[in-house]
């Protein structure tokens, strides 16, 4: 709404500066020009706007490549013609040689810039413009992570610092979900957006959206890969495969996963242990248990003991990068309680 009005006042002032220009120059020549210089001004007004709106796609990083583009390309053809006036010639070549440098130059300085323009740090400005002594971490957080809903109780604890960046992208893959077809899909993606209300309510929590997008790549994996390593940020994901792949690219990771397999409690073979036999496992003649955590604990001959509570030893731990699990049999003759 505001750009609407934003649109309106260049309108008015625009006419009201042809108009005025206009009744200056028939002034001076006896003639009326006030309405046609009205006219025009307003029509290259409109003309203007519409290239605006046509723009709307264009990133302001894109926009800062091709300034500082078109400028490199401007100093080199400066440069270049200095080095033309040792050479003997007629001013109007001289004068045609540097007006084709300039074209030539500014083309290839905008180009090479608008390829290259995630290579500029400063289309990036509360990254780079930070105050270096603040020693803030910045933390892209992954679509996963924000559906998983961990998120906002570790940032609450202040056991991850740092500046939490959450790209457009991302954003926006969590409106399609949230509005999907699916009932399932769409609680996951609402769950999310409320996660990130209340991320962004808590005073003490950083948390900034990023703008840049990267069209030319659909994966939001791989926007998410690029986005961190051009930041020189760290990825907040529970994702196993992003994980993987980040780590490949030199891409640091933080997988709540892993920290929720860290922070489980350590068990050694031999210990007994209390637990429910819930239902029966893979192997033959295998019963399932969980504990409080939701680490899967595997019973050896406890299918006859589903829905018993028992005393296990344990005979082993698995630990993988998928979890933990635990090998148990039971203790003695066990009865139903």
């Amino acid at each position: 709404m505001k750009l609407i009005w934003m649109r309106l006042f260049f309108l008015i002032v625009c006419g009201l500066v042809g108009f005025q220009l206009g009744d200056a120059y028939g002034t001076t020549s006896g003639q009326q020009f006030g309405w046609i210089g009205l006219g025009v001004a307003v029509l290259g007004a409109l003309v203007v706007i519409i290239l605006e709106i046509l723009m709307r796609r264009v990133s302001v990083s894109g926009l800062s490549a091709a300034v500082f583009g078109l400028i490199f390309g401007l100093i080199m053809a400066v440069l270049l013609s200095f080095a033309l006036n040792m050479v003997p010639m007629t001013e109007s070549v001289r004068s045609s040689l540097r007006v084709i440098l300039m074209l030539i130059f500014c083309y290839l300085g905008m180009v090479i810039a608008m390829r290259g323009k995630d290579e500029f740090h400063l289309i990036i400005p509360y990254v780079r413009l930070t105050r270096q002594d603040m020693g803030s971490e910045l933390i892209v957080l992954d679509t996963s992570v924000i559906i998983d809903g961990r998120i906002l109780d570790i940032s609450q604890t202040k056991f991850v610092e740092g500046r939490f960046i959450i790209p457009r992208f991302v954003l926006k893959e969590l409106q399609q979900i949230a509005d999907s077809k699916d009932s399932l899909r769409r609680n996951r993606g609402r769950r999310g957006l409320e996660v990130l209300g209340k991320i962004q309510k808590n005073p003490h929590i950083d948390v900034r959206v990023h703008e840049e997008d990267f069209p030319e790549i659909p994966d939001v994996d791989a926007k998410l890969i690029k986005l961190a390593k051009i930041v020189n940020a760290k990825v907040f994901t529970n994702d196993f495969n992003l994980s993987k792949v980040a780590e490949l690219q030199g891409v640091k990771v933080l997988n709540i996963n892993e920290l929720a397999n860290a922070l489980k409690p350590i068990v050694l073979p031999g210990e007994i242990m209390e637990l429910k036999v819930v239902k029966e496992g893979k192997e033959y003649n295998q019963g399932v248990a969980y504990l409080d955590d939701g680490t899967m604990v595997v019973v050896e001959n406890g299918r006859n003991l589903i829905g018993q509570t028992i005393q296990a030893v344990v005979t082993s731990v698995l630990q993988t990068t998928a979890g933990r699990m635990i090998f148990t049999k039971p203790e003695g003759n066990q009865k139903r309680r």
